[in-house]
């Protein structure tokens, strides 16, 4: 029998390590395909260290190759991979890895994984409470994230190609326009409410723009120009869960854009400037200061603002009033697209107003248009004929 190798310290190396001349340490291994490498360092410990993190990487690669990853393990591989996307679309990313984690489901080998299973799984989630949302987003990881292994020849086909309404119900309620009627009520509930009255030019803008909440909170002084009568749109202010700010683009190449402004957005620009109080330091976000609007603290509002106080403002509303409102930001820009539209505005130019980068999206938005509308679109085509 052999004598077991050992370094100068009387220390027995384990396979593939060695002492070179010079002291310091070498260890040599083959990777999957069989090709040897070398690694080295100054002390055993620090070769044993990157010994570990090499034999899993190995280990990994195979797993992975035999398609032993599990569905977990395989959003994991597929995040990585996905470098410098928005802080959102990284949440995104988080809230989806933490749901599979909690699931049995999630720790299945992606080698067992059938298309019946990932329906099964869908089904389930549903019945748990999940919405049809959510699952779409769930998906939204999920089928990206297998068609890399297909393509990685790991897999033969991917479990998540089918539809998820082909397997649960849409239940999502459809975002619906405010009306004339319903603006007006709203407006004028706002405006004499003392502890919401604030909002009021906010929600001016964002009715007659259809900006993004984010879009708005991110414009400065300079952005507007009344001389032209529009506003610029090129950036959007976020503020992370730890409560740091920081500047994104729009949230397509499409988004940089001019959006025209009426006499009445014009002065609600007007009033929100005159009635902006100079905080004592000037937030800089992105080498971004002087954003036009403002928390009680003198710190830019985030969409969170807007989103909690429509919700007081439309649940004390309804409190008070037989007639329902249900309003959310993301309702105004609905609205404004809507009207748009339904005053006879092209597809293409209403598509850059929106700074939606899909056609489709912009005709999506308005699919659900009221009978009145289109019976006014009847009248007037009726008339030419």
């Amino acid at each position: 029998m052999s004598e077991k190798r050992k370094d100068k310290k009387g220390r027995i190396l384990r396979t593939g390590e060695s002492q070179r001349p010079n002291l310091t340490y070498q260890f040599r291994y083959k990777d999957i395909r069989g090709k040897t490498h070398y690694v080295y360092a100054p002390t055993l410990e620090e070769l044993r260290e990157k010994e570990i993190a090499i034999q899993k990487d190995i280990t990994d690669g195979i797993d992975y190759c035999a398609g032993e990853t599990t569905v977990l393990e395989l959003i994991e591989r597929y995040i990585s991979q996905k470098q410098g996307v928005r802080y959102n679309t990284k949440v995104g990313y988080n809230f989806v890895f933490n749901l599979v984690k909690r699931e049995d489901f999630g720790y299945r080998k992606i080698k067992t994984v059938k298309p019946s299973d990932a329906k099964q799984w869908f089904i389930k989630l549903h019945d748990d409470g999940y919405s049809y949302s959510t699952l779409t987003s769930v998906r939204g990881v999920l089928k990206p994230a297998f068609e890399m292994a297909v393509e990685d020849d790991v897999v033969r086909r991917n479990p998540f190609l089918f539809r998820v309404v082909d397997v649960i119900q849409n239940d999502t309620v459809p975002r619906k326009a405010l009306t004339k009627d319903e603006q007006s009520k709203l407006l004028e509930y706002v405006q004499s409410d003392k502890c919401r009255r604030r909002y009021y030019d906010e929600i001016v803008i964002l009715l007659g723009t259809g900006m993004r909440i984010s879009e708005l909170y991110g414009l400065t002084k300079s952005d507007v120009d009344f001389q032209k009568g529009v506003v610029r749109i090129e950036r959007q202010l976020t503020r992370t869960r730890n409560c740091e700010y920081y500047i994104e683009n729009p949230k397509t190449e499409s988004g940089f854009r001019q959006i025209p402004m009426s006499a009445e957005v014009q002065r609600a620009f007007h009033n929100v400037i005159r009635s902006r109080k100079s905080p004592k330091v000037e937030v800089i976000v992105g080498g971004h200061t002087g954003f036009l609007f403002l928390d009680k603290d003198g710190k830019p509002k985030v969409a969170g603002h807007m989103e909690h106080a429509m919700k007081r403002i439309v649940d004390n509303y309804n409190k008070s009033h037989t007639d329902k409102l249900v309003v959310t930001p993301h309702v105004l820009r609905h609205t404004f697209c809507t009207e748009m539209a339904q005053a006879g505005m092209p597809v293409k130019e209403l598509q850059y107003l929106m700074g939606h980068a899909d056609a489709n999206t912009t005709m999506n938005t308005y699919t659900h248009m009221s009978f009145e509308a289109a019976k006014q679109a009847f009248d007037r085509i009726a008339v030419n004929h």
